[in-house]
């Protein structure tokens, strides 16, 4: 079958990491040889924008067209202004990328099913664009397109008309799927195709090395994220100050980097909390390695990848207590759940952790049953049987 994939999340060569879950999922699926996909990842622009954000200066960088694992990627721009242009962006969205997708018709690719990935814009853009061209379209729901956009009342209906449209719908947790319900959508539309991890990437490695490369010292824990409050990176820092016997390494980049270095200053554990910067794909594993421990603190979370990458090295976590996590952490060989989503919290999930921490080798072991089989299978049946019907 062939598919147009289509999500602003998708990577590329200025940012690396963004999306990387829907790189991944669409790789395993191409692996199978039952589909083959063009990819579609428009990227936010106006004249003006590089003057007010530097994410828009970040986004002229990237590259209008690129290959990547084999997969042919087009990144067309569309109008956004920045910081108001949320309302309006499913439309600008969609007049800027329908002429993306009838070129791709016309130059020879005619596609059998739209894959969209994000609800908000780009699955309701998505959805415009297949019933223009009369094409079914398949949304998967992530995280914060379900469990905080649908909280403003445009939005929300304009996702609940997206849903209406597609043909079928996923979500990468139960929970999403549940939220989604509450909301009016269709049950028996809705599929939830957890994300897996790969168990080739990431394994268990030369600790030794891995901790000399990346200046760990005693217990390291690792919390790796945006550097956005969600994430939650300021309540490990600040647990920080009743863990004395622990090191932190903060992994990732953001604007609440400046905020997150005067808090650590402020409380006195500036000399063991590190800020790494932003970590390519390729040296992800090592750095899993390196920790005893990964601290997730989000306020909100779809699926979170890094829980199974960290596992899939040996890693154990402590985590939020939130949307998809507890399906992810559900066994002592993962790791533990926070009791509350404090700086005590932490504290707690930390101490409970390391009480009775878990083989590395019973933890690799737990990741192993997260392959990503069972979710390609799933995609390669829903698409099937969405086209046999058509």
């Amino acid at each position: 079958m062939k598919l147009l994939t289509f999500s602003s999340l998708y990577p590329n060569s200025v940012q690396p990491s963004q999306g990387i879950f829907v790189e991944n999922r669409l790789r395993e699926l191409l692996a199978s040889g039952k589909a083959e996909s063009r990819v579609l990842s428009p990227v936010p622009w106006a004249p003006w924008g590089s003057r007010f954000l530097s994410s828009y200066a970040t986004f002229r960088k990237i590259e209008a067209r690129a290959e990547r694992h084999g997969i042919p990627v087009t990144y067309p721009r569309f109008f956004l202004i920045p910081k108001i242009g949320m309302t309006l962006a499913p439309t600008t969205m969609f007049l800027s990328l329908y002429r993306s997708v009838r070129k791709l018709i016309d130059d020879g690719y005619d596609f059998d099913l739209i894959d969209a990935h994000y609800f908000y814009p780009d699955g309701v853009a998505a959805a415009i664009i297949g019933r223009m061209l009369n094409k079914p379209v398949v949304i998967t729901a992530r995280g914060t397109d379900i469990n905080l956009i649908p909280d403003y009342p445009l939005p929300r209906r304009q996702i609940l008309w997206a849903a209406e449209q597609a043909a079928g719908l996923i979500t990468v947790c139960q929970a999403l799927k549940d939220t989604m319900v509450k909301m009016g959508v269709a049950e028996n539309k809705i599929f939830t195709l957890r994300n897996g991890v790969d168990l080739v990437r990431f394994h268990p490695g030369d600790r030794a090395e891995a901790r000399k490369a990346f200046g760990a010292s005693g217990k390291t824990l690792l919390s790796v994220g945006h550097l956005i409050e969600r994430k939650g990176h300021d309540l490990v820092i600040r647990a920080m100050t009743e863990l004395p016997d622990y090191h932190l390494l903060i992994a990732g980049d953001g604007p609440e980097r400046e905020n997150l270095q005067s808090l650590a200053q402020q409380l006195g554990v500036n000399r063991r909390v590190r800020f790494l910067g932003g970590v390519r794909p390729e040296n992800m594993c090592q750095l899993y390695n390196s920790g005893d421990a990964l601290i997730l603190a989000s306020s909100r979370e779809g699926w979170a990848n890094v829980l199974l990458e960290a596992m899939a090295c040996g890693t154990p976590v402590v985590a939020s207590n939130v949307w998809g996590t507890p399906e992810v952490v559900t066994g002592p060989e993962a790791g533990v759940l926070m009791p509350e989503l404090t700086p005590q919290g932490v504290v707690h999930g930390v101490r409970t952790l390391f009480a009775q921490l878990p083989e590395r080798t019973a933890t690799r072991r737990y990741a192993e049953g997260y392959g990503w089989g069972p979710t390609t299978e799933g995609q390669l049946a829903l698409f099937q049987e969405i086209l046999k019907h058509r």
